[in-house]
């Protein structure tokens, strides 16, 4: 197939460019070309800002897909800037778990349905959740809902995780830096960046549409983390209430995801705890 990936030259999108050149698809990645293609040369190119809406038709005009991936979407206006523009005949939508108004255990995809949603055509905000929210309706007005799919992931982490979210536990600890941690026995839902990658790849190929949540099975806590970080380098976390403030306070309540949707096309993923130690292994030796 001929894929148009918007995004993802970096972090879970490698993994995912990856499958789709494994499977032999035709991949184009369109960034605004600040950050090197680690793909050159295995994928066509092209530059353009993808929230103008002028530089999206010029650089799009006389293409056409069978599927677009877009891995950037975080307004209404970004997915009009570009469907307005592109030709496809499927349209994957890199979406988030925060579309859901709350944390809780066992959230199902319907708890957010994005046809009943009120349609805002606004540009990017602080306020990531209703970004992404108004994106997955957006989509809508141009596409029929079978030709939708809204990916859904909780808090991505993997070596290459620019954010630096779950490192911030390891350097802190072993540093002897004071922070602040709250809610340490709340469960954290989060994917392993290969399997983020891949599972984006995997539903490009099937006959799937509609939100699909992804995540690792089973969850973990703050406390669990720092513990095993304190355990494997002998060092003390420094809590203090006047600490540099921990990157997970903001769970306030156990979090976990229901993936039956994806089981039921084929693709489970693994449990967290298969993972994530290996994870902090990995920044404690960097």
């Amino acid at each position: 197939m001929k894929i148009l990936v918007v995004g993802g030259t970096r972090f879970f999108g490698i993994p995912m460019i990856a499958k789709l050149l494994e499977d032999g698809h035709e991949v184009t990645v369109a960034t605004r070309g600040n950050a090197a293609n680690p793909f050159a040369g295995k994928t066509q190119q092209i530059i353009m800002d993808r929230t103008d809406p002028k530089q999206v038709k010029e650089a799009l005009a006389g293409k056409s897909f069978d599927v677009i991936i877009d891995k950037v979407a975080y307004s209404s206006n970004d997915v009009r800037a570009l469907l307005e523009n592109a030709d496809c005949r499927k349209y994957v939508q890199m979406s988030t778990c925060s579309v859901y108004e709350k944390e809780r255990e066992g959230i199902r995809e319907e708890e957010f349905n994005p046809a009943s949603y009120p349609l805002k055509w606004q540009s990017r905000t602080q306020d990531y959740g209703e970004g992404k929210r108004l994106a997955e309706r957006a989509a809508l007005e141009y596409l029929d809902p079978a030709d939708c799919v809204f990916v859904r992931y909780p808090i991505v982490l993997g070596e290459n995780d620019y954010t630096g979210r779950l490192k911030f536990y390891v350097d802190h600890i072993l540093d002897g830096i004071e922070m602040h941690v709250s809610g340490l026995d709340y469960g954290i839902a989060f994917i392993q960046e290969k399997e983020a990658g891949e599972f984006i790849a995997f539903l490009a190929e099937r006959d799937a549409s509609g939100p699909y949540n992804g995540s690792s099975e089973g969850w973990i806590t703050t406390r669990e983390i720092i513990s095993y970080v304190e355990s494997k380098s002998g060092k003390k976390a420094v809590l203090t209430d006047d600490g540099e403030e921990a990157p997970f306070n903001f769970m306030p309540d156990n979090e976990s995801y229901d993936t039956s949707r994806a089981a039921g096309i084929g693709f489970r993923f693994s449990p967290l705890k298969n993972w994530i130690y290996d994870l902090l292994d990995f920044y404690m030796e960097r």
